[in-house]
């Protein structure tokens, strides 16, 4: 893919993750989408690929996902500037938005109707869920080896109750073991 900016400007970074994160409502997986779309899709500045790893390392580490993935994007842009600059973005609606719930829609939180509307909200974050695994799916599990980790992974986790945390390393483990033929080792 060929990069349309190589080095956008701080403030674009800023705008773009502030887009993003304004919009967004569900929380990391939700604005996987969304991301790249801007990211990915729109400003070319990293590949399919890319947006994929960064999403795994920000699952990864602590922290939230949106906000470590568009750190770990800002970061491979413009350095140290760039990845502040991002998460800033990534932030600033979010402060705003929830101060503005906290001063005006705290009294109501018990309203029939309030509570009408969060449960319309979360059908409709289940649906931006499920188009993020999707999307996630279709770049990542493409062998059946790797639909059968994603199996195993999966209900590992459902089934047996293992960490997330231990899935991720055994994923990374079983990935240097498997797939060294991949990226030419």
């Amino acid at each position: 893919m060929t990069k349309k900016l190589d080095r956008p400007r701080l403030l674009e970074l800023f705008c773009l993750f502030a887009r993003v994160g304004a919009v967004a409502i569900g929380g990391g997986y939700v604005m996987f989408p969304l991301m790249k779309k801007e990211v990915v899709d729109s400003k070319g500045w990293i590949s399919d690929g890319e947006m994929i790893d960064y999403y795994a390392l920000g699952q990864s580490i602590p922290g939230v996902i949106a906000m470590n993935t568009s750190t770990l994007i800002g970061y491979r842009k413009r350095g140290i500037p760039g990845a502040i600059a991002a998460a800033a973005g990534m932030a600033t609606p979010s402060v705003i938005i929830i101060l503005l719930i906290t001063i005006f829609l705290t009294p109501y939180f018990d309203c029939v109707w309030v509570q009408k509307a969060f449960s319309g909200i979360r059908a409709a974050v289940v649906a931006m869920l499920i188009m993020a695994v999707w999307q996630i799916a279709k770049k990542s599990v493409n062998s059946p080896i790797k639909g059968l980790l994603a199996l195993g992974s999966f209900l590992s986790i459902v089934g047996l109750h293992c960490s997330p945390v231990l899935m991720i390393f055994a994923g990374g483990l079983l990935g240097v073991l498997l797939f060294r033929k991949e990226v030419g080792a």
